[in-house]
Order: structure tokens, then sequence, then C-alpha cells
């Protein structure tokens, strides 16, 4: 018989990503997904500013390559994440956007059906600056 679980999860609070550039990163999911961008200051180092994407109730850690916060995943490395996220619009509508601003639209630049944590998923594909997926 197995063990019970210590605990259950109810939701996720943040994840970091391990980027190449903070600007082009903050510039990229600010202008292009809307979120916001915070600076703020860690009480474990008050003289090193961070960075994150705030977005619903939940936020994304930047962490610089070769300069990541204590601790850290084993392996950070840029380009590793393949990431899927809720938007309040239609994703028919974010598609023609993303063209008129130039993103590259993966799975043949159409909307595709996918299937989610919660239900079925109408989704569209593209890569942040590192390359990242974005779905």
């Amino acid at each position: 018989m197995a063990a019970p679980p210590i605990c259950t999860l109810h939701t996720l609070d943040h994840l970091v990503l391990t980027v190449r550039s903070l600007q082009d990163t903050i510039k990229f999911y600010t202008e292009i997904l809307g979120m916001a961008h915070q600076s703020f200051v860690s009480p474990s180092n008050p003289a090193k500013a961070r960075h994150a994407l705030l977005f619903g109730t939940s936020k994304i850690n930047l962490h610089e390559v070769g300069m990541e916060i204590e601790p850290k995943a084993q392996t950070a490395l840029p380009g590793t994440a393949d990431l899927c996220f809720i938007t309040e619009q239609d994703v028919d509508e974010a598609l023609k956007q993303l063209k008129a601003r130039g993103v590259e639209v993966l799975e043949g630049g159409e909307v595709v059906r996918r299937t989610g944590a919660r239900s079925p998923l109408k989704s569209v594909y593209i890569r942040d600056p590192d390359g990242n997926l974005i779905e």
C-alpha cells in the first residue's frame, strides 16, 4: 500500500526562466503577451535587482544565464521550457495580431486543437527570444 502524499498542491505561484537577455525577454512578454514587468529586491540579496513578469495570479521570475539566483534548477539553461498560457482574448484574434506584429507562428501558422489541463484548447504556438515554446 502506498503512503499518502505529504501534501496536495493547489495552484502554481511562479516559475523561473533562465534567459540570455533580460531586456529582450521583458520586451517580448510585455509587448507581445501583455504581461507586466516587475523589478524587486530579494531580502536575501538586497544589493541586486531582480525581475519578474506578472500575469493573472502568477509570475515568472527571470534569471540571466550565468547570474542565476540560488537555489536554482540543477540544469538552468535558456530555451528549455515549454509553456502553455490561457488568454482572455479569442485565440483566432490573437493569431491575427501575432501575424500582424510579425511574430512567427508555428504549426503551419494556424490555430490548432490540443488537450489542456482542464478542457480542450484552441492553441497557437510561438517562440520567445530564447526559443522557449509558448502555447
